[in-house]
């Protein structure tokens, strides 16, 4: 938190709270909700002890994320929720300037950022599935989704998905965040918030009854006073609906209006941002929650560092007309580095140095676009540490996972030389050039001395073709190595659209895969699915169950 405030200020804003709530005394009641719910929004805890572990920390998200007490090491006094007032922090809104610039470009346009407007939201009939509304947000939405399903694959093997309770699925949903924002690498997590509508604001009507009290609680304060007010209207929403989602129109802030409303907290340690997260779920889940969860990875991220990786800044990460997030983005969002390029380190094109993945990650990612040829996945992508891919089409994200571990077991060593001979056959033929085999056997710290590598050079192109085909690469130097990735396994699909889902419900589908023998691959450019698996497992093929198949758009 702000480090700065000392037990003077403290002091000072107790004296303050006591005025106010003697001046709330003759208020209307709403009017002292209104107040004393502000406060809760715009408040923060401070840091944690700073001689806790940083293990024992890691323990405490979990136990942060679904509502329960930290560590029973901490004091007393610590486990109580010590306030703040929060002021704006010039740094943070000079940086928060410049982001907007880098995600928006040089103004915002309204369709799109209506397009971006909505909260993380789960499916009625899939607990765990995040729903998006409309297209666009996949970018941030998609890794999301892909973090929440990674913390269930790992921590609670064998779980029902459609038997999550809802309380369980809003902590994983914190944990996911979490983990995302802890990829930044950050000395301090900066969390972005929305505060209380300025007073030059205008409703677009006026409000006329309880359902309007609800939703103008919500988006002017918080879930605090949103509850005050949800008895009554909770009623009365039941019984029209309709009226409901008229009034939220009423309530949407242009982008000037929202971009005039952020605040930002500091926090040190992960576990608080957890907290934080738990008692104001309200900002996760209103209709701005995407967007300020976006620009917090972002301004803790730091806008030097998203600059640096990005290189090339002259067109904004979000379309300005089709409102899709850049690679730069959506890769800031699963690795915690904004580099523009999927392929592995760092690759010459045209003498210029050009960023990819530098080690392996979480989550995997892959896209149709690879088998249009227009990038090359890397491996650390194609491999990640747990078994979930972010999936990409020509104008959708979506995510692939499977609950088989040992389709991201480490590498045998036929399968890292099939990888590295792939390396150097960017089109994909299953052959090299015969001049680069000394450059794949020293990738492989195999012997490439010229005299060795000139007689392997005859032993595998005897008809002096100019190439070798990967299969005699692989016969002659990993011969009968049997590879580590099962031979049949499940996977499971997550499309967030309704409309890419039967009855407009979003749920995940599963598909019963085997991998072919051989190394032969049939094209079926009207299977994009199939197509884009492919680009991980050249001779799969798979049969959805339900007689569904999933789509990529």
């Amino acid at each position: 938190m702000w480090s700065f405030y000392g037990q003077r200020k403290r002091l000072e804003m107790s004296d303050a709270c006591e005025r106010e709530q003697r001046s709330e005394k003759c208020a209307s009641p709403k009017t002292a909700s209104a107040t004393a719910s502000m406060t809760l929004a715009s408040t923060a805890l401070e840091s944690q002890s700073h001689n806790t572990a940083g293990q024992q920390q890691q323990q405490e998200i979990s136990s942060m994320a679904s509502g329960s007490t930290p560590s029973s090491t901490a004091p007393a006094a610590g486990r109580q929720q010590q306030q703040q007032l929060l002021r704006p922090n010039e740094s943070d809104m000079r940086e928060l300037r410049e982001i907007i610039h880098l995600l928006w470009g040089d103004s915002v346009r309204e369709d799109v950022f209506k397009r971006w407007s909505q909260g993380f939201e789960f499916s009625d009939v899939e607990p765990s599935a995040l729903v998006q509304k409309q297209g666009g947000p996949c970018a941030v939405i998609a890794p999301v989704q892909a973090y929440l399903l990674k913390i269930i694959i790992m921590e609670m093997p064998g779980i029902q998905l459609t038997k999550l309770p809802s309380d369980k699925c809003q902590s994983l949903l914190i944990e996911a965040l979490c983990n995302i924002l802890k990829n930044c690498r950050a000395p301090r997590y900066k969390i972005v918030t929305l505060q209380r509508r300025s007073t030059k604001e205008r409703r677009l009507t006026p409000p006329t009854d309880a359902i309007e009290a609800a939703v103008e609680a919500e988006e002017t304060i918080g879930i605090d006073a949103a509850g005050n007010a949800a008895p009554a209207a909770a009623t009365v929403a039941t019984k029209n609906d309709a009226a409901l989602v008229t009034t939220r129109l009423n309530l949407e802030l242009t982008p000037d209006q929202f971009h005039e409303r952020l605040h930002t907290l500091h926090f040190e340690h992960i576990a608080e941002v957890a907290r934080y997260y738990v008692e104001n779920y309200s900002q996760l889940s209103n209709t701005y929650g995407v967007l300020l969860f976006m620009y917090s990875v972002f301004l803790t991220k730091g806008t030097e560092q998203v600059t640096s990786d990005i290189s090339d800044t002259s067109e904004p990460l979000i379309h300005s007309t089709y409102g899709y997030g850049a690679q730069s983005l959506i890769n800031l969002m699963l690795t915690g580095r904004a580099v523009a390029h999927v392929w592995d380190n760092e690759q010459d094109v045209g003498g210029l140095k050009l960023r990819g993945i530098c080690e392996q990650s979480d989550i995997g990612f892959i896209t149709l676009m690879e088998q249009m040829r227009y990038c090359t996945v890397g491996s650390f992508f194609k491999n990640p540490r747990y078994p979930v891919w972010v999936m990409g089409s020509d104008t959708h994200l979506t995510v692939l996972f499977s609950n088989e571990k040992r389709l991201v077991s480490p590498e045998t060593p036929s399968e890292t030389g099939r990888r590295i001979f792939k390396s150097y056959d960017p089109e994909g033929n299953n052959f090299i050039s015969s001049t680069l085999l000394r450059d794949v056997l020293a990738a492989l710290n195999l012997v490439s001395e010229p005299g060795y590598v000139s007689l392997m050079q005859k032993r595998l192109d005897p008809e002096n073709l100019g190439i070798i085909l990967l299969n005699a690469f692989m016969d002659e130097f990993f011969p009968l190595e049997r590879r580590s990735t099962p031979d049949t396994f499940e996977l499971l699909h997550y499309n967030g659209i309704p409309g890419s889902n039967d009855n407009n419900k979003v749920r995940y589908y599963c598909g019963s895969a085997i991998l072919l023998e051989g190394d032969l691959k049939s094209i079926c450019t009207s299977n994009p699915m199939v197509t884009c698996l492919q680009t991980k497992w050249p001779n799969i093929e798979i049969n959805w169950h339900d007689a569904h198949m999933p789509s990529l758009n």
